[in-house]
């Protein structure tokens, strides 16, 4: 694997929302986004299950390490130029464990969250960006 992979729900508009808003942050190319339905998302992480996925967003590192939920966010935004004041921020002391409940509560709401504010529509918004590689 030549960039860390990000396995989200394809079928949460919240979610693809989210990706295509990555994608658009991802300047250098370093994530590769695997919605959970395609067949490598099981390859990059074997021991993750379908329910795994409907919980949180996992980001396998180059290494095969895997990060959840938002310890997989502070991953990725410590490596978006856009995001670090956000990684770092979720560095400091006790703040992961906050994120984590957030999280958590955000994700249990996500398909509400996605139909309140209009997500799907949203999507059509953001125009499709190419990894450059």
């Amino acid at each position: 694997m030549n960039s860390h992979a990000v396995l989200y729900d394809g079928e949460c508009s919240f979610c693809t929302f989210q990706m295509k808003l990555l994608r658009w942050m991802d300047w250098s190319d370093r994530f590769t986004l695997v919605p959970s339905a395609d067949p490598r998302a099981a390859a990059l992480a074997p021991t993750l299950t379908g329910a795994d996925f409907n919980e949180a967003i996992h980001c396998v590192t180059e290494a095969g390490r895997i990060h959840r939920g938002a310890r997989a966010i502070r991953f990725i935004a410590l490596r978006l130029p856009l995001a670090i004041p956000l990684a770092l921020f979720l560095w400091l002391p006790g703040i992961i464990l906050v994120a984590e409940r957030i999280y958590d509560l955000i994700s249990r709401n996500r398909q509400w969250i996605s139909r309140v504010f209009g997500c799907k529509g949203a999507c059509a918004l953001v125009p499709d960006r190419k990894p450059q590689g």
